[in-house]
């Protein structure tokens, strides 16, 4: 209760930021905010489910939407991240489809990041390539259609997740962050 409320506080400081900066991503106190807790009525356990705080701001507000901010305030760690994370297969097969079909726009987008001090996380990558792409042999465009996400971090320094700049380290990420948003937009044809 002492931190899930200053944590709902950020999530609506954040769609207000992120409204006024025109980055259509929303999130609620009640439907943003992943539980930290299991049912454990009849549980011999009755740990914490999550020992970590986390939210997704989302163009709907719901948590079932893609090209999403994701923020997470843990024990272990705290970061943030801005993604299209497990996309469903028809998306993510237009993903594909659009990396190979437009590699400038793809390389476009992987240098705005760059310049932007960010870059593709890898984790989860395909160890082949996915059936119907053999065709792409340039190896950067290659391991882009091995992805099964798209997404970028930013650490949090844990000693600043009580401080108020957090809301603006957060907002300059995500604005770091919008040509990846855009990309993807613009494949699942919601280009805001």
């Amino acid at each position: 209760s002492e931190l899930h409320e200053p944590f709902c506080d950020l999530v609506e400081t954040l769609t207000e930021r992120f409204a006024a900066a025109g980055l259509g991503l929303r999130g609620d106190r009640k439907k943003s905010l992943f539980r930290i807790n299991r049912d454990v009525r009849f549980s011999n356990d009755k740990r914490p489910y999550n020992r970590h705080l986390s939210a997704i701001l989302s163009p709907d507000g719901t948590k079932m939407e893609q090209g999403v901010f994701y923020v997470h305030i843990g024990l272990e760690r705290c970061f943030s991240g801005v993604a299209w994370w497990q996309p469903s297969p028809e998306l993510l097969l237009a993903m594909r489809n659009a990396i190979a079909a437009r590699p400038e726009k793809y390389r476009a987008l992987v240098a705005a990041l760059k310049k932007n001090g960010l870059e593709f996380e890898t984790e989860d990558r395909m160890k082949r390539t996915p059936r119907g792409f053999e065709h792409v042999t340039d190896s950067d465009l290659a391991e882009a259609i091995r992805n099964r996400h798209f997404y970028v971090q930013h650490a949090i320094d844990p000693a600043g997740i009580h401080s108020p700049a957090l809301v603006d380290e957060l907002v300059d990420f995500t604005l770091r962050a919008k040509p990846l948003l855009d990309w993807g937009r613009a494949i699942q044809g919601k280009a805001q």
